[in-house]
């Protein structure tokens, strides 16, 4: 069963660079992003959760993440939270701002 990973400095990487990842970008103290959090959580433990996808959560507040940053410029255009993005082999094809499974869903089965 597919979990949602907390990403960090050391982690983030490894996980974009998987053959299929969705990058959830939030902050502390965010409500958008703890609603968001749960609803994913729960749909990663339910039976519809595809296996061989991994889910990644940065909380773009955390320090140290500058070379994520770097690497990913486009985070600096993100204004509205909590933002997902999605990579095949470390290549970002999709991204949108809010938290909705069927809009997960939705954008997900076209990289499946």
């Amino acid at each position: 069963m597919p979990e949602l990973e907390l990403l960090d400095r050391a982690t983030w990487e490894d996980c974009l660079s998987a053959p299929i990842t969705v990058l959830m970008l939030g902050k502390n103290g965010c409500a958008a992003c703890a609603t968001w959090t749960e609803d994913l959580s729960a749909y990663l433990e339910s039976e519809d959760a595809p296996e061989h996808v991994r889910f990644g959560k940065l909380l773009l507040d955390t320090p140290g993440l500058g070379r994520f940053k770097i690497a990913q410029p486009w985070v600096a255009e993100v204004d509205v939270l909590p933002y997902n993005a999605i990579f095949v082999n470390g290549e970002r094809v999709k991204e949108w701002a809010g938290g909705n499974i069927d809009r997960l869903v939705n954008r997900l089965n076209r990289y499946l």
